[in-house]
Parts: C-alpha cells; sequence; structure tokens
C-alpha cells in the first residue's frame, strides 16, 4: 500500500506527535508499506529517507503551548506537488484543524483521507469559530482516530462527527531492553520534557523538591530537555541546586537507558495533554510511575493501578507521593510489574494492526464506491463490461 502521511508540526522540535508519525511510518515500511512523511523542516535540518520537507515552520500559540506549523501559498504548492508525485492509496493526515500542513493537505487530497485527532481541548473556542472554514476540508475525511477518549470528546463536542479510538504506539522491548546507566541510578527522580514550558509541569517539581531533598537529601532530578536551566532552578535555595542535573536533549537510546535507570519518573503536566506518551515510554521501560492526575494520565495509568497519581500543580501533594515511593522499594517493583505488564497494549504491533484496519476499509470503501460509479455509468451509456 501507498501511503502518505502528514506531519503537522516541525520535524527538527521533536514532540509527542512527530516520535508517533516517525514510528507508525517506520513500523509500515518494515511491513512492506510504502511510505512518504510530508513535515515542515528547517533546510539544515536531518531528515529520515521517507521525510520530505514543506519548507520551514513558523511558531506560533496553539493549545495552550507554542507549535513551529507551516501555512501560506509555497507550502500549499508543495503539498500539493507531494500529492501528485506520490500518488497514494490513502492520506493519514494528523491535526487536520491546526493551521499547518494538515489543513493544507485536506483541501488538496482526493481519495480515501484518514485523520488522526489528538488534541484535547474542553474549551475551544478557536475551534468552534473556526468551525464554517473547516467544515468542507473535514467533510473529505473518510475515517477519524483520536488518540484518546479526551481528544474523541474534544472533536466530538466542538467538529461533530464521531471517532475510532486508537491510542499513541510506542516499541516496548525497545525501551524494556535498554541498558541501565550506573551514573543515573541510585535515589533518582527522572523528568524529560521541554523546561520552559510550563504546562510541562517541571516548576511543580521544583517546588515539592526542597520537602523531598529535607528528608532524603541525596535525591538526585534528573532533567531531560531543552530550555533555560539557571531559571529551572532560581528557586530552590542555592545549596539544592547540586541535586538537579540537566542533561540537555537526549538521544533516543538515552532516553530509554534513564527510564531504565531511575527510581522514579515523574509527569507533572498541569494540562493540554490528551494521552501521554511518555508514560507509555515509562512503563515500557519498567520505571515506576508518579503523574498528575490528568484525565488522560490517569486513563493511561489504568486509573492509577499501573502508576501513582498525584493531585494537578499540588506540589505538596507530589512531595509525599513521591517521599513514600522513595521509601518503599516494593511498591515500586509492584508498580513496574504491573505498569510492563499494563503496557503491552501500546505496543506497534497492536497500534499498527488497528490503523492498517482503517486504512484498509477506507481504501475498500473507495474502491466499492469507485465500481458502483463505473456501473453506473455503463448502464447510463449503454457500454459493454470490460
Amino acid at each position: 500500500m501507498r501511503i502518505g502521511i502528514v506531519c503537522p508540526y516541525s520535524w527538527d522540535v521533536p514532540g509527542g506527535v512527530q516520535f508517533h508519525i516517525r514510528d507508525l511510518a517506520e513500523h509500515l515500511i518494515r511491513l512492506g508499506h510504502e511510505v512518504s512523511v510530508l513535515a515542515p523542516a528547517d533546510d539544515d535540518t536531518p531528515l529520515p529517507p521517507f521525510v520530505v520537507s514543506a519548507g520551514r515552520a513558523v511558531p506560533v500559540p496553539y493549545n495552550g503551548s507554542v507549535a513551529r506549523l507551516n501555512f501560506g501559498f509555497l507550502s500549499a504548492a508543495r503539498v500539493r506537488r507531494w500529492l501528485h508525485d506520490g500518488d497514494f492509496d490513502v492520506i493519514h493526515i494528523h491535526e487536520p484543524t491546526s493551521p499547518s500542513l494538515g489543513l493544507l493537505s485536506c483541501w488538496a487530497a482526493q481519495g480515501p483521507i484518514v485523520a488522526t485527532f489528538h488534541t484535547s481541548n474542553p474549551r475551544s473556542r478557536a475551534m468552534i469559530a473556526a468551525y464554517p472554514i473547516l467544515q468542507p476540508a473535514l467533510e473529505k475525511i473518510s475515517a477519524r482516530i483520536a488518540v484518546s477518549e479526551y481528544a474523541r470528546r474534544t472533536l466530538v463536542e466542538h467538529l461533530g462527527g464521531d471517532a475510532v479510538v486508537i491510542p499513541n504506539g510506542v516499541d516496548v522491548d525497545f525501551f524494556a531492553s535498554a541498558e541501565p546507566r550506573a551514573d543515573w541510578q541510585g535515589g533518582t527522580i527522572g523528568f524529560i520534557g521541554r523546561i520552559d514550558e510550563p504546562r510541562k509541569g517541571l516548576p511543580v517539581v521544583m517546588r515539592a523538591l526542597p520537602r523531598i531533598l529535607a528528608e532524603r537529601p541525596d535525591t538526585r532530578l534528573l532533567v531531560a530537555g531543552r530550555g533555560d536551566e539557571e531559571e529551572a532552578v532560581a528557586g530552590l535555595p542555592p545549596e539544592m541546586r547540586g541535586n538537579v542535573e540537566f542533561l540537555g536533549m537526549v538521544s533516543d537510546e538515552d532516553k530509554a537507558r534513564l527510564l531504565r535507570s531511575v527510581d522514579l519518573y515523574v509527569a507533572p503536566n498541569t494540562g493540554g495533554e490528551s494521552f501521554g506518551i511518555i508514560l507509555v515510554e515509562a512503563l515500557s521501560a519498567g520505571a515506576p510511575v508518579l503523574a498528575s492526575d490528568l484525565d488522560a494520565f490517569a486513563q493511561v495509568l489504568d486509573q492509577g493501578a499501573a502508576g501513582e497519581l498525584f493531585a494537578n500543580e499540588d506540589a505538596d501533594d507530589l512531595a509525599d507521593a513521591a517521599l513514600r515511593l522513595l521509601a518503599d522499594p516494593a511498591r515500586r517493583a509492584e508498580l513496574s510489574e504491573r505498569g510492563s505488564r499494563h503496557v503491552r497494549r501500546f505496543d506497534w504491533s497492536t497500534v499498527g494492526a488497528d490503523i492498517l484496519a482503517v486504512y484498509e476499509t477506507v481504501t475498500a470503501g473507495a474502491a466499492s464506491v469507485a465500481a458502483d460509479e463505473r456501473t453506473s455509468l455503463r448502464a447510463r451509456f449503454g457500454l459493454a463490461r470490460d
């Protein structure tokens, strides 16, 4: 099958949607399909062979964050050329309502279109206001996927229609087989995310850290992600700042090793999350997980059975839970074992098969419609069968 996948966000600024698209493309290629991904990217960005650049993206406030998107006449021309050259059996557009390549592709594409909705935003006035503009494009979509029940709810409430829920996928064995690093072990708490994006929740951890260190002074916080490191620790007492180690941007391999090494992984995100791929990666690595009680996080963690939850933005509750878990190796081992079992449902072997089933359904439907149209034309004009 020839599959075209559209990524709305810049390939050179990693994020959950980009990782999902990359891993989906690689999974499909391993199965023998022809896959091309269209994505915004700077000219000097190294790209995998299956990614086609649609040009440089610009930062735009979107869904409580700043997304790097690509829109305009030049982008539209590149979308049309990519669609023409690809001659795809199915187009898979991610975030078709974002002001980026997804919407442009939805306008330009012909044939079966599958759309995945990642956003969970229950109070989006902008989306409601934009509906008359979006409607002609959305009506072309053959099948809709939501990555969680909360993304599905946003879609239903703002745009109408419905979607099948297929979660983000992860290569469970990649994380489970990673080798821990000795220097990242021993009383360590892990955090992965953009340092300077408040909704990723690092400030909540920093507010909790003094209480944690007061009881367990040898605890270290390992932080992986880009951002202003000095600003991140500015609120900590100077004598505690040495307990925070910034690793910068890490490779996929080092991310897996980090998650395999830490005593506790903390996901303190404060909102705007429709799924939580980092939780799935942490569970895959066997890390005990402590996360804010966002609805989407609670769903991924099986309502607290596969990982513990604390009250969102409550630094004291985070500190209490972290101290309890750090002092209880048996409980951490129990969470690790439960999480490792639970996470198998998110492996690409399951998620990829579900997505392929959607592709096959829409392409079969398109072929059936085309056959009916040919039969109707033959009957109308009295043409013989081929």
